[in-house]
């Protein structure tokens, strides 16, 4: 994988949950038309609102951890480009499990993700597609 693959990924991603927060739209209409009464229908609205934001948080995290791995895969080739002899060694791959913290690539992806990685993914959506419930 290279970085241009990795950032791809990340697109990718966001348009499958673009996706799935057009289902959730969709069932959630379903619901609240199908529900016996308004406030039964305003309840299962808000359960199926949980769900899309616990699915929102997972695909931050996904997103999170595929920009970090675009980051380093980045930081290594331009570190192999620029050097004969690389100064930067790629560590961490191999010890995901060996260590939590420290540095490598799993320090840095728990710093970016401790961090708030710099991004929210369709936060608002989630909130609007629910707000008329």
């Amino acid at each position: 994988m290279n970085y241009l693959e990795a950032e791809n990924q990340v697109q990718q991603s966001q348009q499958q949950f673009q996706t799935v927060i057009q289902q959730f739209q969709n069932v959630a209409q379903k619901v609240r038309a199908a529900a016996p009464d308004e406030a039964t229908g305003r309840e299962w609205a808000m359960d199926l609102r949980e769900i899309a934001l616990a699915v929102q948080s997972q695909n931050q995290a996904t997103v999170a951890l595929v920009q970090q791995m675009a980051e380093y895969i980045r930081t290594l080739e331009t570190q192999l480009d620029t050097h004969p002899n690389p100064t930067v060694q790629p560590r961490g791959w191999n010890r995901l499990g060996a260590s939590s913290s420290g540095g490598g690539f799993l320090g840095n992806l728990t710093a970016g993700l401790g961090m708030g990685a710099g991004f929210a993914v369709a936060e608002d959506v989630v909130n609007d597609l629910f707000s008329a419930f």
